[in-house]
């Protein structure tokens, strides 16, 4: 058994997975937010506990706790450099956490990265070598399976698939840069377009129901996005794309046409297979347990 963390702006999520990649005991309660890291390290290790004790076992029987956050990592896995949301800044988390939790091996992980990860262990990538994860809602973000486990970067940056060029001089990111995929295929994309939608869902069930200028808008989106993933099928001919967030519950209001053009876009005109993320909001806690299972694996290659 391993406990997994998904920590989130709004929420922090934690819980036990067994050997066959379920969780068996689940608590969450809200962020907080304001509060320093340290207290906010505390209150995980309250959880952590409790959670040993849900199933009647210690720390030190679990041994390992993987925590899954919304920002970037630095290349050794050990501190937050950055994620807003949270209001962490350089902060080195897996010291804080091991310094409470010595009997535990902690890893810490992009909630993106951890996704993939999940979706390798226990949903649609189960039994892939190559595959892409792409996450639409409020930014866009991806993980990589490569060799059949998770690919964080030939120097261990990570990979920021919403931050590869879309649009050569498109709209302002806010990483700085312009035409990114994510200022082009996330939801507020979406939004903008309409002059009456308050929310992407808004806009796509406008678009099921005939909408002309609704249908308009969204098949923009499809455009965009399917280019977004022809540059990673074209890079990494991959086995399997699923896509996650918001935006990817129109079902396959969006699958089907997306699968079209894929196919016709594709430099190699093959009918990748392009499904829905199946974990949701479970992603990030399994995909956090697995991360030292996924480090074992990969020092045995």
């Amino acid at each position: 058994m391993q406990i997994g963390f998904d920590v989130g702006g709004s929420k922090i999520a934690a819980g036990i997975v067994n050997k066959n990649k379920k969780i068996i005991a689940k608590r969450v309660i809200p962020f907080p937010q304001g509060k320093p890291y340290q207290e906010i390290v505390s209150t995980m290790v309250g959880m952590a506990k409790a959670l040993a004790g849900d199933v009647e076992q210690t720390l030190a029987e679990i041994r390992s706790v993987g925590v899954s956050v919304p920002g970037t990592i630095d290349r050794q896995g050990e501190r937050v450099i950055d994620a807003h949301n949270l209001g962490f800044h350089d902060v080195p988390l897996k010291e804080a956490l091991t310094l409470h939790m010595p009997e535990m091996e902690v890893r810490i992980a992009n909630d993106a990265n951890a996704a993939a990860l999940a979706e390798l262990h226990a949903g649609a990538f189960r039994g892939c070598r190559t595959a892409v994860l792409l996450t639409l809602g409020t930014g866009v973000g991806g993980g990589l399976i490569l060799g059949g486990k998770m690919f964080n970067g030939g120097l261990g940056h990570g990979v920021e698939l919403g931050h590869m060029c879309l649009q050569f001089g498109g709209p302002l990111c806010t990483c700085g840069n312009l035409g990114c995929v994510e200022t082009l295929c996330n939801a507020p994309w979406l939004i903008r377009q309409s002059s009456q939608a308050t929310d992407a869902k808004m806009v796509i069930d406008a678009a099921k129901e005939g909408d002309v200028a609704a249908k308009n808008i969204f098949d923009r989106y499809v455009d965009q996005l399917s280019s977004a993933i022809v540059s990673c099928t074209n890079l990494l001919d991959p086995e399997v794309v699923a896509l996650g967030g918001g935006v990817s519950l129109a079902g396959e209001f969006l699958f089907a046409p997306l699968r079209e053009q894929v196919l016709r876009k594709s430099f190699f005109h093959h009918p990748y297979k392009i499904v829905p993320a199946t974990l949701g909001n479970d992603a990030g806690i399994i995909g956090a347990a697995m991360l030292a299972i996924n480090e074992a694996e990969a020092a045995r290659i």
